[in-house]
């Protein structure tokens, strides 16, 4: 059985090895989880899993396995609208209505009805007792009351009558087409390392201190060295205000990620497109903005240079003169970025719009061809790729992949 699962787990797409399956059955040897299932799954995404991101991944595996072992349905999930089962009018039935409630006739039959309701339901339902809904009789939804029912989407038990509960897994917002928080950027910008040892030597060289004892006899002789820091200079561009604004949340995750990562981080706002003037206070954008040129003269080619921004705008900001909506600017859009593209010789896009969007967008296919295809979306995978070209300069990003 062992031998079965390690190869579904790896024809699934999580990259396990033979090592990884020996280490599980040596663990399994030592009586280290006692004979439950639940133990044998925390125990196997414990030593197989590597990474946070097959999370989700894995529990759908081990859920399709080990049958029985429901991870809810993904169809289902997908399906359900989240307005559907938000602001629930909660229903309070008294004893005599509850005891007219009949279940549908087992768990079979519930999942056949809630396969068949996702094909005629259309709209949100609060109160009722047949539709997918909140505060109502029926047997599907959040909040209500029913006998033998189907739980979605509800935060905490209720009246305690569900006969299955299917919510969001816990590790869902981990995979990797899922929009990121600060602490899966952390992760992600950890890619984009140079580590170098620098300043007085603090930290335990075990080599050379093992080393150094056997050659006084025995004698302990320890070695120290300086400790590793990250070295890679970072230069951050953000698109801030108009269709920007329901992407602050993203932006200041990316932001405070940023500054708890790279050593050297250095910042500018943008509207739209970078021209003649960038700034680091919103309140004072008009009156103190600094000169690009300035930045261009400041910041040597070393640093790695990331635009954030959704790329959405006129294309006539990139192209003409005059054309930016705030002010006027006597030189285009593409001229000045192609001047930040010729100092520094390592850079990227981030855009917080859906890959979906891209296509229908001018100016983000407009940018997107600028940038060498070196435009990224901005997900887990998509900042984690980010930070591969960063250091690549011939990797190159795919949109319609």
């Amino acid at each position: 059985m062992f031998l079965s699962f390690f190869f579904y787990v790896k024809r699934g797409g999580i990259p396990v090895s033979i090592a990884d399956l020996f280490h599980l059955l040596e663990a399994l040897d030592r009586q280290v989880v006692e004979n439950s299932v639940d133990d044998f799954y925390h125990l196997t995404k414990a030593t197989w899993i590597k990474n946070e991101h097959h999370y989700d991944l894995f529990d759908r595996l081990f859920g399709s396995f080990f049958h029985g072992v429901d991870t809810g349905p993904e169809d289902f999930e997908a399906q359900i609208p989240e307005d559907w089962l938000n602001n629930p009018k909660i229903n309070n039935l008294s004893d005599e209505e509850k005891a007219k409630i009949e279940a549908l006739g087992g768990l079979d039959k519930l999942i056949e009805r809630m396969k068949e309701l996702l094909k005629e339901q259309e709209k949100r339902h609060a109160g009722g007792n047949k539709w997918i809904g909140t505060g109502g009789t029926s047997p599907f939804g959040a909040y209500g009351y029913n006998e033998a029912g189907i739980r979605v989407g509800q935060e905490g038990s209720g009246a305690n009558r569900a006969t299955k509960v299917w919510d969001k897994r816990e590790f869902k917002n981990l995979s990797g087409n899922q929009e990121l928080n600060t602490r899966t950027m952390k992760m992600a910008l950890k890619r984009l390392r140079s580590l170098t040892r620098e300043g007085l030597p603090t930290e335990l060289d075990l080599d050379d201190t093992i080393k150094r004892t056997s050659e006084n006899a025995g004698y302990l002789d320890i070695a120290l060295q300086p400790s590793r820091k990250n070295n890679v200079k970072v230069l951050l561009f953000f698109d801030i205000g108009g269709s920007m604004d329901g992407h602050i949340e993203a932006c200041e995750q990316l932001f405070s990620a940023a500054k708890h990562e790279f050593k050297h981080l250095e910042y500018f706002y943008f509207h739209n497109c970078v021209y003649e003037g960038v700034w680091k206070d919103n309140r004072r954008r008009w009156d103190a903005k600094t000169p690009t040129l300035d930045v261009l003269h400041t910041f040597n080619q070393d640093y790695k240079v990331i635009f954030v921004g959704d790329a959405s705008m006129a294309p006539s900001e990139l192209t003409y003169a005059g054309g930016s909506v705030e002010h006027h600017n006597n030189e285009a859009g593409f001229v000045w970025l192609e001047r930040l593209r010729d100092h520094f010789k390592s850079m990227v896009w981030l855009n917080p719009t859906h890959l979906s969007y891209w296509q229908y967008t001018e100016s983000i296919r407009m940018l997107q061809q600028f940038s060498g295809n070196r435009m990224f979306p901005l997900t887990i995978d998509g900042l984690g790729l980010a930070m591969k070209a960063l250091r690549n300069p011939k990797l190159r990003f795919d949109p319609m992949a």
